[in-house]
């Protein structure tokens, strides 16, 4: 069981969770499922293949007291080898490389329910780092939320819940990326935040798409990695009622 909100805070009933949030939460399948699908999102990249052999290499035979490397003409430098100063590599990254891994289809369904099943548990969401006053979770708000438009008066909604202080711990905890990617258009690294779980996301996605490490899904949306980024389960979710009712009839 857990609370119905209204949009003052208030609890207006109390609802039964569905089947799907019964699942143990097995952190093995979710973490199997999170490394494929952050590797099948992964860009192919690549040295060109005749890199390194694109010099002529030169040796003076036997008899000369020096090993027959392939050289520079008139030098002592070695080339093509990948043994030598000035040489080929001899593994180098290449687009041929598959990145690819399978996740079995049932696998990927109870790797779902199992980090849904840990937006229930307050103890493992307060180890995920978030922050909350409210006692149960989910945090369920009745359909209207759906169709607020304007962020003040959808942080007014998250304040009265008790959950808008996870908001202020990701906009503190966003910093400067250490590495190479704060020049590729990736400076700052957000922690993540709310996950808001709608059934139609047209009007609350106006109103929540600039608040820090939030993500605003439909019911068919979901997956292990949404639902437990990095692979740790414990997210902290908020949906609407509409969206709960779709959750019923999922199984294992």
């Amino acid at each position: 069981m857990t609370n119905l909100f209204s949009l003052d805070g208030k609890v207006m009933k109390s609802v039964d969770l569905p089947d799907a949030f019964k699942f143990p939460v097995r952190k093995d399948l979710i973490i199997r499922f999170t490394n494929a699908y952050q590797s099948n999102g992964r860009t192919p990249y690549g040295s060109y293949w005749f890199a390194g052999n694109r010099r002529v290499g030169h040796n003076m035979g036997p008899n000369h007291g020096i090993s027959r490397y392939p050289r520079v003409a008139g030098s002592s430098r070695g080339v093509l080898l990948s043994n030598a100063r000035g040489g080929r590599s001899a593994h180098h990254p290449t687009t041929a490389r598959d990145w690819d891994l399978k996740v079995n289809k049932k696998e990927r369904v109870q790797a779902k329910l199992a980090a849904l099943s840990g937006t229930v548990s307050p103890d493992l969401v307060r180890k995920r780092g978030h922050k909350f006053t409210i006692d149960s979770l989910p945090v369920i708000l009745e359909d209207r939320f759906e169709q607020i438009e304007k962020t003040k008066e959808a942080t007014d909604v998250l304040v009265k819940v008790g959950v808008f202080e996870d908001i202020i711990r990701s906009k503190e905890g966003t910093k400067i990326r250490a590495g190479r990617g704060k020049s590729r258009g990736r400076k700052y690294v957000t922690p993540k935040s709310i996950l808001f779980l709608v059934r139609d996301k047209s009007h609350i996605s106006k109103a929540l798409k600039n608040l820090p490490g939030v993500d605003i899904v439909r019911p068919h949306e979901l997956n292990a990695y949404v639902l437990a980024p990095g692979g740790h389960p414990g997210r902290l979710l908020v949906m609407t009622e509409g969206a709960l009712n779709e959750l019923r009839g999922w199984k294992a």
